[in-house]
């Protein structure tokens, strides 16, 4: 046999000479909730077993239409993941039609350094998001969790309440949204999926939900701690910058804590708040990939209120946009380009 290797995505797919393209309408058609899920899983329990690493993220506010710009970049060697998302948030972009986040990922063949793969990022950002939340509730929520609690209702809401629901047998949605005009985009799921709805208040809210997503851009805690009941789980998706905020530091605190990545959870996720009131120190917050692992219990009784700081990092989009561009190669929707 001869020693020439085909040339290889970073995920072991093998490719024609080039660089793949894979767009969002592909991206959609190839990537479910089931993949996503599965992608982010193994890179929560890569990142806890040393197998990964998130770069420095660069972000910054560029001084022109109100943009924020930046790259989140990372290496995962369990999946041979190399690469960064390149994007961010431009506010004005609702009045164009198009999308306020926006985002590209570039992946990097982890042998050579060529570059294999440019990926549509927008669909696979809100995806990503959402299976994070869902892996969180798959391994922290009770088991008889039946009433699921949605804390905003923008454009992730969406499949952050799709990618839930597959994950306990829920027999109910309750919603809050600071603009109530938003809601009916929620109920129309639920209506789709044969589940009742109902738009509550927050402290409503807090008394009835088993599980609670907090998918909001807020800078100001919604829920209180005396709101939310015992065995509760709570997924707080939102809080990705310096100042934002979704829940009362008093509830960190009287919760068991778990994270994508402790250092961002404390600088720039729901924590800092918390960490900043000397509620809650670095060294209670956990990876959850610790659970996945089974380094970690997760739960240890039906009493107790988790919490899943869902800060964002570079791998999770590494980790899907290497499943898209395998999917698309894999099924012949991928373009291809020579540089």
């Amino acid at each position: 046999m001869g020693t020439h290797m085909t040339p290889t995505l970073s995920n072991g797919i093998a490719a024609k000479q080039g660089i793949a393209i894979v767009s969002e309408a592909v991206c959609e058609a190839v990537v479910g909730r089931a993949d996503a899920f599965s992608a982010i899983e193994n890179v929560f329990a890569a990142m806890a077993s040393g197998d990964a690493y998130n770069f420095p993220v660069v972000r910054e506010a560029i001084g022109h239409a109100n943009a924020l710009y930046g790259f989140k970049s990372g290496f995962d060697r369990a999946g041979m993941a190399l690469g960064l998302k390149s994007g961010g948030y431009w506010p004005d972009n609702t009045s164009r039609g198009l999308t306020n986040h926006q985002s590209t990922v570039m992946l990097f063949d982890p042998d050579t350094g060529q570059a294999k793969a440019i990926v549509g990022g927008n669909y696979l950002t809100a995806v990503r998001t959402a299976a994070s939340s869902a892996v969180s509730i798959a391994h922290l929520a009770r088991p008889d969790a039946k009433v699921l609690g949605m804390v905003g209702a923008g454009h992730q809401s969406t499949f952050q309440l799709r990618a839930a629901v597959e994950q306990r047998q829920f027999e109910r949605v309750i919603a809050w949204n600071p603009h109530p005009e938003y809601l009916p985009k929620l109920e129309a799921v639920c209506n789709e999926l044969g589940l009742p709805f109902e738009a509550v208040d927050r402290q409503q809210l807090g008394a009835q939900a088993d599980v609670i997503i907090t998918i909001t851009s807020a800078f100001e805690p919604l829920l209180m701690r005396d709101w939310i009941k015992p065995g509760t789980h709570i997924a707080c998706m939102g809080t990705d910058t310096k100042g934002k905020q979704e829940v009362d530091p008093e509830l960190l605190a009287a919760a068991t804590v778990f994270t994508d990545e402790v250092a961002q959870s404390i600088s720039i996720g729901e924590a800092q708040h918390a960490v900043a009131e000397s509620k809650l120190t670095a060294e209670q917050i956990t990876p959850i990939g610790q659970v996945i692992n089974a380094a970690h219990p997760g739960r240890t009784s039906d009493d107790e209120i988790t919490l899943f700081d869902g800060t964002g990092v570079g791998l999770q989009d590494l980790a899907v946009a290497s499943t898209a561009a395998k999917l698309a190669i894999e099924k012949d929707q991928a373009s291809w380009i020579q540089l």
